[in-house]
């Protein structure tokens, strides 16, 4: 699940939209003190059929590595829809715009709307759920297309960072509202963001462009920052560590989100005293 991707990784939905740029994704290298090496990948969660990805680079990283680090590795677990619903489950609601601030309502008003859904559709939903169930809905891209799922079905040795169901509790455990904040700024986010800008950064490596996103709206609240953001950078970054101390020579491939940026994963490696650097495209 991508807690902060939710509406980032949307591309237009016409036929004009078939040409993407050619990729080159990031990829940092791990070096640790004592010269055991890693690296980091920060992905996106769903693309459009059409976008190729896979980059000499990449593969030639992935050869390198022992072992492939994700978020989730349960991603078909075919309970997950019944746990969703089971967490997001809470009658009584009121309509969903009334549970934003008014400056936030029109652009919750357009994303129902680009949805085909109406503000009172989630009378029994809680407003975490509303938002990742709007967010999905509005998405171009295809999850199955999705860079972590790709190189899951490619890899037997992998380590898990979280669970499915464990990132669902992350999001049932927000206050109201934290999970206010959160409706709103996958609206605000949508706005700023639709016509494949996200997918354009990520494929050209624009460190910087994923840098602005998280001083955006979706993270402006604090307690959605540091739930869905720097707490779990800070519980990564020292499982990240131990791999690479271990020889295991990972091959960390989590949200673009979570690795750049003070706080990041690149960051939080090198403050422990790893060098940490971005590598060049290969031929």
């Amino acid at each position: 699940m991508g807690a902060l991707w939710l509406v980032g990784c949307s591309a237009p939905n016409d036929d004009a939209r078939q040409v993407w740029p050619e990729p080159s994704p990031a990829v940092w290298e791990i070096t640790a003190p004592e010269g055991q090496k890693g690296w980091l990948f920060g992905t996106i969660h769903a693309l459009p059929d059409e976008v190729e990805w896979r980059t000499p680079l990449i593969d030639h990283t992935l050869t390198q590595s022992g072992v492939l680090v994700v978020e989730v590795a349960d991603l078909g677990d075919p309970t997950g829809p019944d746990l969703f619903n089971q967490l997001a489950h809470a009658p009584g609601q009121p309509p969903l715009t009334q549970r934003v601030a008014p400056v936030h309502r029109p652009a919750l008003r357009a994303l129902l709307n680009e949805a085909e859904r109406q503000d009172e559709d989630f009378p029994d939903t809680e407003s975490w759920a509303a938002a990742l169930s709007l967010a999905a809905a509005v998405r171009e891209g295809d999850p199955r297309n999705g860079v972590d799922r790709v190189l899951l079905s490619q890899t037997q040795d992998v380590v898990a960072l979280e669970s499915y169901d464990g990132q669902l509790a992350m999001f049932d455990m927000l206050s109201a509202e934290a999970q206010s904040a959160l409706l709103a700024g996958v609206a605000e986010e949508r706005k700023r963001n639709a016509g494949g800008v996200a997918v354009d950064a990520w494929l050209t490596g624009n460190d910087q462009w994923m840098v602005g996103q998280l001083n955006g709206p979706l993270l402006a609240h604090p307690e959605l920052k540091a739930v869905l953001l720097t707490r779990r950078n800070a519980a990564w970054a020292q499982r990240i560590a131990a791999l690479i101390r271990e020889g295991r020579a990972p091959f960390v491939a989590v949200g673009a989100s979570h690795v750049v940026g003070v706080e990041g994963l690149a960051d939080l490696l090198s403050k422990r005293g790893y060098d940490v650097q971005r590598l060049p495209d290969i031929e």
